[in-house]
């Protein structure tokens, strides 16, 4: 028991790990398990437009995992371009860590399922990794283009990174995010 206890509080520290997004209508950033929430929520209302049938409890087993490396490597903005080897091997080490605080058969499911997240070849973990892209778009979307804006993050590399994720794992959420970021491009959006 202690050692399911000690990884529930470690997890905790998600809680303090701040994103480039604000959430609708307020000007505090929103943090990563709040993300992991929503998305894992996301996907639920979602599973029905997966591009194939997907395990949908798996996909949200996945999608609130999926970020558990941020606690000790920090998050960095999905719009950001370069050292993601980097980055990923940090996030490695610290799932690594983290889910070696659970008794071994959990903590390799745990890994597993972290595993699969980025690796992107399942349908489940296409899909998880469709409505991971998409959400910051939605907030953004909701926000006249907030961290757009504030990190001058334009048009093009929004459609560039998270477009193909988005629609391998769910087209319809594709179809509907292009048109709305069509639609707002020449609205003061998006950065240079």
């Amino acid at each position: 028991m202690q050692q399911i206890v000690d990884f529930i509080l470690e997890l905790d520290k998600l809680k303090a790990v701040t994103r480039k997004v604000r959430p609708i209508g307020l000007d505090r950033y929103e943090n990563s398990a709040e993300h992991s929430w929503q998305i894992a929520l996301m996907a639920a209302s979602l599973a029905s437009y997966a591009e194939s049938p997907v395990d949908i409890n798996r996909v949200i087993a996945m999608l609130l995992v999926h970020d558990i490396g941020e606690i000790d490597a920090g998050d960095t903005m999905v719009f950001v371009e370069g050292g993601w080897e980097q980055r990923k091997a940090a996030e490695l080490a610290s799932v690594k860590r983290i889910f070696g605080l659970l008794p071994a058969p959990q903590g390799a499911a745990f890994l597993a399922l972290w595993q699969e997240f980025e690796d992107a070849v399942t349908p489940e973990s296409r899909f998880a990794h469709s409505v991971d892209r998409a959400m910051p778009v939605l907030i953004n979307l909701a926000n006249h283009g907030g961290s757009w804006r504030e990190n001058n993050i334009s048009y093009d590399r929004v459609v560039n990174r998270v477009g193909p994720e988005v629609k391998a794992g769910c087209p319809a959420l594709w179809d509907y995010l292009a048109t709305r970021l069509e639609a707002v491009r020449e609205e003061g959006y998006f950065g240079a």
